[in-house]
This record gives structure tokens, C-alpha cells and sequence, in this order.
């Protein structure tokens, strides 16, 4: 059941083998084990995609798919995962992170500083944030994985039994 609630969502596999920007992985996208759905499979690709969905750098899809590559898990859901942290969502997460490292550093958190696009306020503000900033992301980005894995494994597990159960019950019935 579990299989077949997350397949319907899934993209074709050649559509993704032939993705421009997962081209320079080549060969290494024919292994089976990519898109195969079990539990491993899912929890490993939640583990990864929820990991690098707060690391804060550009083009995280690449290396969420080198790393579902590199552990042989589910690249469609490892890659689509990373965009928990999009445009809109980037800046409450991130501040989040920031707020989290300045925390757990016990260093004050600065008051919201307005943002402007120019190499003079980033290397003032960013060099003012970046040890709890990138501290936080880390805290966050590891914490959602060891959750996203361990909580899949127990989701997919339910699902299972569940449906062992519903398939028991209903045997019996027929033999009454």
C-alpha cells in the first residue's frame, strides 16, 4: 500500500535520466537501486533530502543526488525532499537555524537586519552570522534526518502490518 500511495507521485525514471542538470552523473543513474521503493530505500532518501534541504548552499539537488547515488537510495524522493527549503520558505527556516546556533552558541541574536543585494552588506552581515547561522543549519539538518529516517522506517513499518492484518482478517472472514 505504502508502495503504491508514493509510486503515484513518482516521475517516469527515464524523464529524470534524461533531467539536464542530473546528466553528469551518466551511467551511475542505470542502478535499479535508485528507484526502487522499500523501506530502506525511502527512509535513506528521507534522510538525505531532509539533510540537505537545510544546508545552506546553492544548487543542493546535486548534492542530494550524488549522496542517494553514493548510498544507493531512492533519487527521485532524495532530490525532491531539498525543496522543502524554497524561495518562500528560505527565510523563515533560515532564520530559524540562525536563532538555533545563536542559542546553542550563547551569543545575543542580532536584531532582524534589513537584506540588500550588493557584496558590501554581505560580507558585513554575513560575517556577523555565519558561525551560529551555519552551526544551526547543521543542528537542523541533522536532527530532520535522523527524524525523516527513523520516522519512515515507523510509518512504512505501520503501513505494512496494517495491511498484513487487514489481509489476516479478511481470510478469516472468508473461511467463516
Amino acid at each position: 500500500m505504502a508502495k503504491r500511495i508514493i509510486r503515484r507521485y513518482l516521475p517516469d525514471a527515464s524523464k529524470i535520466r534524461d533531467h539536464k542538470h542530473l546528466r553528469l552523473f551518466g551511467r551511475l543513474l542505470h542502478d535499479p537501486n535508485l528507484w526502487h521503493l522499500n523501506r530502506r530505500s525511502v527512509a535513506g532518501a528521507f534522510a538525505i533530502g531532509l539533510f540537505m534541504a537545510f544546508v545552506p548552499m546553492p544548487f543542493q539537488m546535486i548534492p542530494a543526488a550524488a549522496l542517494a547515488i553514493l548510498f544507493r537510495v531512492n533519487l527521485v524522493i532524495s532530490v525532491g525532499l531539498v525543496w522543502i527549503t524554497n524561495p518562500f520558505t528560505m527565510p523563515p527556516i533560515f532564520y530559524f537555524t540562525y536563532q538555533l546556533g545563536a542559542w546553542v552558541l550563547n551569543t545575543p541574536a542580532l536584531p532582524p537586519v534589513t537584506f540588500d543585494m550588493s557584496w558590501e552588506w554581505l560580507t558585513t552581515e554575513l560575517g556577523r552570522v555565519w558561525q551560529p547561522f551555519l552551526l544551526g543549519s547543521l543542528l537542523t539538518a541533522s536532527a530532520s534526518a535522523v527524524v525523516g529516517y527513523f520516522g519512515m522506517r515507523a510509518l512504512w513499518r505501520w503501513h505494512v502490518v496494517r495491511d498484513w492484518e487487514r489481509r489476516r482478517r479478511h481470510r478469516v472472514k472468508r473461511k467463516e
